[in-house]
């Protein structure tokens, strides 16, 4: 039987060619998902470890609780804190350390790295043993700061060049005083670092007197846990915490890993989905296969070969074939980890550098993979051959199904899809999101599953239905149909690969697009201001930013928004401040009762937050701001909130006299002659040409949405187009079998008069029936998950809407239809130049 079984796979190369193919790209996938993540993540983490080079042992403020109705203030390390760390007997030096996001404009005027990368902190002396000096010296004073030698190197600056930088908002234009070298790894990773001394930079973080963390050198001799000890017994436990170099090193590869995993996640699952594609190309393939053996392994029962063995010789040429598609695989998958690397270098993601990893883990995956993907394929034809008797089999009695085995496997998938179909609707009633998601994605697979079982079942009256468009084909069309629906259940396999990648795709589309204009329509209903103002970062603007735009020429009405924490009863709520003269004109909040009036003691709350309160118009409540104070305010009015404006308003001069450090996350403006470039030009010079603040009217944010939504969608189509890839694979495969198996039919079409053209006319019309087929149940059952991804959604997105995107529905057809076309090309070409009275012969 093992001989038999080798010498089956050699006999069949050119068949199984596809099913190599098929697993060989989702092994693919998989290894080179893996050989990306981990050679970023090891890079990550050995940059990351480098910056702990000159730390035994941080010390760091300790987190403190909540003190009755008083909120806790944000622990410090003190001066005389530092002091007395350095003078433990088993440290050699400390150094105080303070950062914060920090904006560096290059030449171009353009942020110097991006988001959270563009970091700043603080120089130790004249001395940093973490930022060796490489060009210039240390800086001094507010005008001077030093730059890292790789943003040097990107901007093209040099030491004594004038710079402009951004903490918060106002913009500052120091020289650089020296260029330094570092081993951080935001830097390592494509960011940049602007160190100031450390006066200026503990005022310009709000720091003045204090740092975010003291570092500790042990020194000769003293370990890491001992230093430690002796920090520990020295330093208040109630006002700070102590971590080994080791531990933070550690905790950072975790942190690095943990924000690998969610990237790594998605890419596995879209392998996932071209594996489980897969599948079906490889059971179709068996199954085609042991049926064209059928006599063959009937006599191998006959001369004595047990069910058993049958099933093996099955799975061992399906380990054969998983096997060598798993080692090409991974071969291909080294090569796409190597190359989405250089791809996201080229496209100006920096990386930390680093070699290519290639781990056991990653080996032992992609085989495991491949192989138990295709012999769990493999499994179903083998025991269903193993069972046929060699008497029935050698008279072909199989060949037809049973209509017991139908009615089983219909009344199975009406089963299937009812419970599908009842779980997602109950998951669509589920008011949280989040809880409902699981039960939502159990339905969904269950669906699919189910429409597979049925798809033999709506194979027969949905190709009908395309019966009047094939009758224009004359006979070819004629024949077509009944080819496609002669075998309902390779249709179905066929056409089921399809069937999944284009459900995913739509209803991701469906999904993606209705949210897009969700948001859009919410970002754009709530606000009158002309412009929102805010740090390209999402951190927060200084005071002085809203002072500015006030006094730009055209300026009519501006706000701040500043958020803070306060007590209310015993829990812990957050207030935002506008302004109460504006804030009117800014926004446009529909009010279910009272008065829109903020000031003074006056207030407005969000109908949630009254609800959850039991507050109405009229209502008074104690405050406890974070500064301890206690105040008594009253609700004004009630308003509508959304995901933009929510919660308890009230005026800046009410609550910024209790905020130790007040800052804006956003400014809203409007101007008297409404949008228009120039308008954004005068405010946009009014606050310096500063690259980290970026000034928005309402179709900017609502095409920084559609831009990021589109991103996913892009991200989304090039991943799926993997299972699209598998699919078409599968359309070959069935259609080359097909061909096969038909090869004396064909000759007799040939024979009675049906000429080439005509044959690779029917056998391209086969083709695109199935695709088409595919096509219709996954765009179907895209549409269903759309509204009930959205109905889910809709629960915390309330302007959410679906809405059906019939340009990119109709693309999707196409898609399919064009599938079926390109995967008839060589099956029809083969079916045309076969000889007519050798086909006849064939058996």
């Amino acid at each position: 039987m093992f001989r038999t079984a080798v010498r089956n796979v050699l006999a069949h190369k050119a068949r199984l060619l596809m099913t190599v193919l098929a697993v060989m790209l989702g092994v693919a996938f998989v290894s080179g998902t893996l050989v990306f993540t981990n050679t970023i993540s090891q890079a990550q983490q050995s940059s990351s470890a480098k910056g702990f080079d000159h730390v035994d042992v941080a010390v760091e403020p300790e987190s403190q609780p909540d003190r009755g109705d008083r909120l806790a203030p944000p622990p410090q390390l003190s001066e005389a804190l530092l002091k007395k760390a350095a003078q433990v007997p088993g440290a050699d030096s400390a150094i105080g350390s303070v950062q914060g996001f920090t904006a560096l404009a290059g030449k171009d005027g353009k942020l110097a790295g991006t988001g959270f990368s563009t970091q700043g902190g603080n120089y130790w002396g004249s001395h940093d043993p973490r930022h060796p000096i490489k060009t210039g010296r240390a800086p001094h004073g507010p005008h001077e700061v030093a730059i890292d030698a790789k943003t040097a190197e990107r901007t093209g600056y040099k030491v004594g060049d004038t710079v402009r930088v951004s903490v918060d908002g106002p913009v500052l234009t120091p020289k650089i005083s020296g260029i330094f070298t570092t081993d951080d790894g935001t830097v390592a990773a494509g960011g940049s670092l602007t160190l100031f001394d450390t006066p200026t930079a503990q005022r310009l973080f709000h720091k003045e007197g204090a740092y975010d963390r003291i570092d500790v050198e042990a020194a000769s001799g003293v370990s890491q846990h001992a230093l430690q000890t002796q920090l520990d017994d020295v330093l208040p436990k109630d006002r700070t915490s102590t971590t080994t170099a080791r531990q933070l090193a550690d905790d950072q590869a975790e942190t690095v890993a943990s924000s690998m995993d969610s990237f790594r996640t998605t890419l596995l699952m879209f392998a996932g989905i071209a594996l489980f594609v897969g599948i079906f190309l490889i059971a179709n393939t068996f199954t085609m296969l042991v049926a064209q053996r059928t006599k063959e392994l009937a006599l191998l029962r006959a001369v004595g070969a047990s069910r058993r063995q049958v099933t093996r010789s099955v799975l061992f040429e399906a380990f054969v074939v998983g096997a060598i598609a798993a080692v090409a695989g991974l071969a291909v998958g080294i090569g796409i980890g190597a190359g989405l690397r250089a791809a996201m270098g080229a496209t100006g993601v920096t990386l930390p550098d680093g070699p290519l990893v290639v781990s056991p883990g990653t080996v032992a995956a992609s085989l495991a993979v491949g192989i138990l993907v295709t012999m769990l394929a493999a499994w179903l034809p083998g025991r269903r051959a193993a069972k046929i008797p060699p008497v029935a089999a050698m008279n072909s009695v199989h060949a037809t199904a049973t209509t017991k085995s139908l009615v089983l496997r219909n009344t199975l998938g009406a089963l299937l899809t009812a419970a599908g179909i009842a779980v997602v609707l109950y998951a669509t009633s589920v008011q949280d999101m989040e809880s409902g998601q699981l039960p939502m994605g159990l339905g969904a697979v269950l669906l699919v599953i189910g429409i597979f079982v049925l798809t033999p079942l709506l194979s027969r009256p949905l190709i009908a239905a395309a019966g009047p468009l094939l009758r224009a084909f004359g006979v070819s069309g004629k024949l077509a149909r009944l080819n496609a629906v002669r075998n309902p259940r390779r249709t179905a396999a066929t056409s089921a690969a399809l069937m999944i990648g284009l459900t995913l795709i739509t209803g991701m589309t469906v999904i993606a697009g209705s949210s897009q204009q969700a948001v859009d329509k919410m970002a754009t209903s709530a606000l009158k201001a002309d412009y929102v103002v805010s740090m390209a970062n999402g951190s927060s603007l200084s005071p002085e930013v809203g002072k500015k735009l006030d006094k730009a020429d055209g300026v009519t009405a501006v706000s701040g928004m500043r958020n803070a924490p306060a007590r209310i009863a015993s829990s812990t709520e957050y207030l935002t401040g506008v302004n109460g003269r504006t804030i009117g004109d800014l926004t446009d909040l529909p009010l279910k009762n009272g008065a829109f009036t903020v000031g003074g003691k006056d207030v407005v709350v969000d109908a949630d937050t009254a609800e959850d309160k039991g507050w109405k118009a009229g209502s008074a409540f104690t405050v406890a701001y974070e500064d301890g104070s206690k105040e008594r305010l009253t609700v004004a009015g009630i308003y509508e909130g959304n995901e933009l404006i929510r919660g308890i308003l009230l005026d800046n001069a009410t609550l910024t006299p209790h905020i130790g450090d007040p800052s804006d996350m956003q400014v809203m403006v409007k101007t008297a002659g409404g949008t228009s470039d120039a308008a954004q030009s005068r405010l946009i010079k009014a606050l310096g040409d500063n690259p980290a603040i970026q000034v928005q009217d309402k179709q900017d944010i609502s095409e920084g949405i559609a831009k990021s939504v589109t991103l996913m969608l892009n991200m989304l189509y090039g991943l799926l187009a993997m299972a699209v890839i598998v699919a078409v694979l599968g359309v070959v495969n069935t259609l080359a079998m097909s061909v096969f198996e038909r090869s004396q039919e064909i000759g007799m079409l040939r024979a009675i008069g049906l000429d080439r053209r005509g044959i690779k006319r029917m056998v391209r019309l086969e083709s695109l029936v199935i695709s088409l087929f595919g096509g219709v149940l996954g765009i179907g059952l895209g549409v269903f998950f759309g509204w009930a991804g959205g109905r889910l959604i809709s629960g915390s997105l309330d302007t959410y809407e679906m809405v059906l995107p019939w340009g990119r529905l109709g693309l999707f057809l196409a898609l399919a239809a064009l599938v079926g076309v390109l995967a008839a090309l060589w099956p029809a070409r083969r079916a045309a130049r076969l000889n007519m009275l050798a086909a006849i012969k064939a058996e």
